[in-house]
């Protein structure tokens, strides 16, 4: 194939626009041999457009071979018979050999557009749906590290700008993101729902922002625009199996988008973007096997495919990416169960079947990878690499696991599991506790002392509080194995922002050093509730209010697995290599403040339109009647009530007495004056009521 650079390119465009202006010139010319000229200045012409085309179409394939795009999707059986389903998508563009306009074929041009529109140099975002449990799934490997998010929505950002500029940055962003992935991103505008932590969430983070909405919900309107910045979207390749119902059932799911940027505020003008989408799910299978063994009473795990659990196999293959890979991982706890009983997990692709004494697999993995740690050999995990591109084309590929014994096995765990709870009752005040203890395997723990004496455990905290929960950080108490200990003992290092009235929350960022002998430990924090303007209330105000997930760290645990494969041929691989502190996020907390009674406002208006009313109409009707028409009235009234037999008995009797008929007349003007005597009364009545509600009532 041919390839030319941007100079030559455009030397071949000014010498078509000459040969264009030299044809145009003889076309135009008186010629003798006319016809014949022109159908040769044709011939060269088209001549000349076929050229042109071919050098564009080999520039474009120049471009191409800057960007790359790899699937890849990690699968993981758990111990609580789960099956954990890890999508990874990297997207990497290289801009060094661009001049102009920006073309781009495979990097979705709205992150490109972010990131140099608003001066990004990292940022992460995330939607989650559920908790991760740390006790049953692990904490202390490179998914859960990385890839275990609070529930709701949580964005971070590293801006490449001065500080001034960085708030300003960071809410036109948040209105950016809110419309690319149809959210309430736009809420965390406001300076009271973000932070700017210093060390406690990143080292070294410089102009970072941070900020959480732990009520967002999470639902197929985040999903489908995360989709739609993949090259094939969900219609071909990993993303296939990505069936909303059978996602959205599962117990944990979020949905995580973090790029990297670097070279834009240079002058050499090598500037790369580094986009990874992931998409981590918990799901059961439907179809399961409960069968239990006799020998051990022991349920046998559940026996689950591609298609059981997403309800879906992967019918084509991604044309544009580069790789398309499964991996199937047995951690390092399971393949020492395996071991204990005498089974070697790991076979060669050679072989005939995919099947060993514990398990079966559908189909032959193309390649397996184990795990190189020279402290545990002998129990390293094990990763079945199957390619797409192999399987795809002849027929759908949908890999199935077959369980023939049973097996019981725990993830490996952080070295503290932390739990959060609230304290106290009454709307007044209460207390933050975060309570941390111990996984048990207190031998493993690398401490940073040279004897067992010195041992210590390092912990960082990062909690951020809403401005109406008023913390008191003096109170800060610091319970070891049940006894309370000064905080100056245990804190390296402290930084605390506290907050104010409806301008920004309060962070606080803790460095601890425990004994590594440590059973238990709490930390406890005072606060008072604050009130909120009316206006202020979400409309469900009675539910609660959120306090976004801590965030412990172990900066001295980094959770990795070590591979003899080139980490650089697959993003996950080299994800999974990659040294990364241990992490884990709280519970969020539910604190009820005292909210005021909603209907009272309707309840005012209620009456007060009432007594306008009864005031106004009474008022309008006394000056709108008239007096004789209303005495006219009142007699054709008395008329229709007298009865013809009454009428006749008047009658007869007159003619008795000799006298003549008489009309009731005083009869009627008693009447009239009553009614009017009533009018009046009413009148006075509502004005007496509407001066006392003016004067004394309101």
């Amino acid at each position: 194939s041919l390839f030319i650079d941007g100079s030559q390119l455009a030397e071949l465009r000014d010498g078509f626009t000459i040969v264009v202006v030299f044809l145009r010139t003889h076309l135009t010319a008186p010629n003798k041999n006319s016809s014949m000229a022109k159908s040769w200045i044709f011939s060269l012409l088209i001549l000349c457009c076929f050229i042109l085309s071919t050098f564009q179409f080999a520039s474009s394939n120049e471009e191409a071979q800057n960007e790359e795009f790899n699937e890849e999707l990690l699968l993981k059986p758990l111990p609580d018979r789960k099956v954990l389903a890890h999508f990874h998508f990297n997207s990497k563009a290289n801009f060094s050999s661009y001049n102009g306009g920006y073309h781009l074929h495979l990097f979705p041009m709205a992150i490109y557009q972010l990131v140099h529109k608003f001066q990004i140099k990292e940022m992460e975002l995330s939607f989650t749906q559920g908790r991760w449990n740390y006790e049953r799934w692990g904490g202390f490997d490179p998914i859960s590290s990385s890839n275990a998010k609070p529930p709701g929505v949580e964005l971070w950002a590293i801006f490449d700008s001065p500080p001034s500029q960085v708030d300003a940055l960071w809410k036109n962003l948040t209105h950016t993101l809110s419309g690319l992935f149809c959210s309430s991103i736009n809420f965390l505008e406001s300076s009271t729902t973000y932070s700017a932590p210093d060390w406690g969430f990143r080292a070294s983070a410089g102009n970072l922002r941070y900020g959480t909405l732990p009520r967002e919900a999470v639902c197929t309107e985040n999903l489908t625009p995360w989709l739609k910045l993949l090259p094939c979207r969900d219609k071909a390749g990993l993303a296939e199996l990505m069936d909303r119902p059978s996602i959205y059932r599962g117990f944990y799911h979020s949905q995580r988008l973090h790029l990297v940027s670097s070279g834009f505020d240079s002058d050499t003008g090598n500037s790369e973007i580094e986009l990874e989408q992931t998409l981590t799910v918990v799901l059961q299978p439907v179809s399961q096997s409960w069968a239990k063994s006799y020998n051990t009473g022991s349920a046998m795990q559940p026996n689950w495919s591609l298609s059981t659990v997403f309800g879906r196999k992967v019918n084509r293959n991604c044309v544009l990416a580069k790789s398309s890979n499964i991996f199937l991982h047995l951690d390092r706890d399971l393949v020492s169960e395996l071991r204990i009983k005498g089974i070697s997990p790991d076979f060669a692709a050679s072989e005939s079947s995919g099947s060993n004494l514990a398990f079966e697999l559908s189909s032959i993995p193309d390649k397996v990878i184990r795990e190189t740690d020279s402290l545990q050999n002998e129990d390293s995990s094990v990763l079945y690499v199957f390619s797409i591109e192999k399987y795809a084309d002849a027929k759908p590929f949908d890999l199935a696991l077959t369980w023939k014994l049973p097996v019981v096995w725990s993830s490996s765990q952080a070295p503290l599991l932390a739990n959060r709870f609230l304290m106290g009752s009454g709307n007044e005040r209460g207390a933050i506790v975060i309570s941390l203890n111990s996984a048990g395997h207190h031998q493993s723990l690398v401490g940073t002392g040279s004897s067992e004496d010195s041992c210590n455990l390092h912990i960082n905290v990062f909690q951020v509080v809403p401005w109406y929960i008023k913390v008191y950080y003096h109170t800060l108490q610091i319970y070891i194995n049940g006894q309370v200990h000064p905080a100056a003992n245990i804190t390296r290092k402290m930084r605390v922002s506290p907050s104010e009235d409806k301008v920004s929350p309060g962070a606080l960022e803790l460095a601890l050093t425990f004994p590594c002998s440590m059973k238990s430990a709490a930390l406890s924090l005072d606060f008072d509730k604050g009130f909120l303007h009316i206006d202020e209330y979400p409309p469900d105000a009675n539910q609660g209010f959120d306090i976004p997930s801590a965030l412990i760290s172990f900066p001295d645990f980094h959770s990795s697995l070590s591979f003899a494969e080139d980490s650089n041929v697959s993003p996950i691989l080299s994800k999974l290599q990659k040294r990364s502190p241990a992490l884990a996020y709280t519970e969020v907390l539910l604190v009820p403040l005292t909210t005021p009674d909603f209907s009272m406002p309707y309840n005012v208006i209620t009456i007060t339109c009432t007594v306008f009313a009864l005031y106004f109409g009474s008022l309008l009707n006394v000056l709108r009647k008239r007096v004789g028409e209303e005495e006219r009235l009142l007699e054709e009234r008395a008329k229709r009530k007298s009865s013809r037999l009454h009428q006749l008995w008047q009658k007869l009797f007159a003619r008795l007495r000799g006298k003549p008929v008489e009309q009731d007349q005083n009869s009627a003007a008693s009447s009239s004056s009553t009614t009017n005597t009533k009018l009046i009364f009413k009148v006075a009545l509502v004005a007496l009521l509407a001066v006392v509600w003016q004067y004394y009532l309101r």
